[in-house]
């Protein structure tokens, strides 16, 4: 398994003498992040390249000069760049809505299955916070339960969480919200033989893709019964691009937040159809993944995987961490911190507050029992130097 690829991972020799890539040719000028900073967070609101942003600001600049007329042609519009984005993820654009982010898809969804008392929703302690609160949220709701299922930070590889998630799984799971890559600890979870596996005990998947679109090939998996993803991580688009995926038994079933008039068109324009919302991103989309096949999806991922690898080599040499098993191709790392550190969501945010302030360097760090995560993101703009810079600092900052 090549650090290209995606599949099954763990914390291997391979780490210890992986060296940074070369930087891509042709990206000097494609962001306008601050070269005041290291910006070693893309995972978590990303950055919009310069011709994106130019060909949004267009569109607005068509929305303001005939406001009417913009409206009037909006929902063809959005339906003509659905399709050109469903073709880019490799999926079926009459089963595909866009929405401002996962964490409404995730919304949409929960609120499009019935749930009755008793029934259960299984998340992981690996899942993003405000989507397994939206999984309390609706099973206070509807007398449903939800289970936390504990994945070891440890665990060695996707056969291993695999296992630990369908033994959770008895007769009352209903559904089952999981990540197909986790935000706090960068690994697979909802792989496919996963998914198989719970369709074939009858649990309903819902799949947080956040991190997947632009960054893993052909990320929506058709055994999933609702996957969404964010389009402004890894997929170049602008801010708020979301997209949510449903197989087609529940395409009638699904519920959108409001009524709108398109509602009598049905999914996917119920769910797209927002009033006097700013859709130009959404438009400008196809522009993100355009850049993205310019610069070539491969070597972008293969860039950003080994940048993230080195990243956690250097964390773990220079400043002591531990590294967590990682996803092969997947542009984010995850390290551990000591004991006593970042284990509250208080101390995780002083942490990333200390960080900017003493090193100009954004970080996510997430609490954990027995010492917080922290995650590391690679794109292009980022540079080998920025994380040992960072591996430095915060080896002086724990001694402190």
């Amino acid at each position: 398994m090549t650090e290209d690829a995606v599949g099954e991972g763990a914390v291997t020799e391979e780490l210890w003498t992986v060296e940074p890539p070369a930087p891509l040719a042709g990206v000097e000028r494609l962001f306008s992040v601050s070269t005041d900073a290291a910006h070693l967070n893309h995972g978590s609101y990303g950055a919009v390249p310069v011709p994106v942003q130019r060909a949004q600001e267009r569109l607005r600049t068509e929305h303001e000069q005939d406001p009417d007329g913009f409206f009037a042609d909006l929902p063809a519009r959005v339906g003509a760049a659905r399709v050109e984005i469903a073709a880019e993820l490799a999926t079926d654009p009459d089963r595909l809505a866009l929405v401002p982010n996962v964490t409404e898809a995730v919304a949409i969804a929960l609120d499009s299955i019935p749930f009755a008392p008793g029934d259960r929703i299984l998340v992981t302690d690996h899942g993003y916070g405000v989507v397994n609160q939206a999984a309390e949220r609706r099973a206070a709701e509807t007398g449903a339960e939800v289970v936390l299922v504990p994945v070891a930070l440890d665990a060695p590889d996707e056969a291993a969480v695999r296992e630990t998630v369908l033994a959770a799984v008895d007769e009352r799971t209903k559904v089952a919200v999981l990540d197909q890559i986790t935000s706090p600890t960068a690994r697979l979870i909802a792989d496919p033989a996963l998914l198989a596996a719970l369709r074939g005990r009858g649990v309903t998947t819902l799949v947080d893709g956040a991190h997947a679109p632009g960054m893993l090939p052909a990320p929506v998996d058709p055994g999933a019964d609702f996957w969404c993803g964010n389009l402004h991580k890894w997929a170049f688009a602008p801010r708020a691009t979301g997209v949510l995926a449903v197989r087609p038994e529940w395409v009638d079933r699904v519920r959108p937040v409001a009524l709108s008039w398109e509602h009598d068109q049905g999914f996917p324009w119920n769910v797209e159809w927002r009033g006097t919302c700013d859709y130009t991103a959404w438009l400008a989309a196809p522009d993100g993944f355009a850049l993205l096949r310019e610069l070539g999806p491969a070597a972008v991922a293969g860039h950003n995987a080994r940048l993230a690898a080195y990243g956690q080599r250097v964390l773990a040499e220079r400043a002591g961490l531990a590294p967590l098993p990682a996803t092969p191709g997947v542009s984010m790392r995850a390290v551990r911190l000591p004991a006593g550190w970042a284990e509250r969501e208080a101390d995780a945010k002083a942490l990333m507050r200390q960080v900017w302030q003493s090193l100009a360097t954004r970080i996510a760090v997430r609490p954990w029992a027995g010492g917080g995560v922290l995650r590391i993101s690679a794109q292009v703009y980022n540079r080998p130097q920025e994380y040992e810079r960072l591996a430095d600092g915060l080896a002086a900052l724990l001694k402190g």
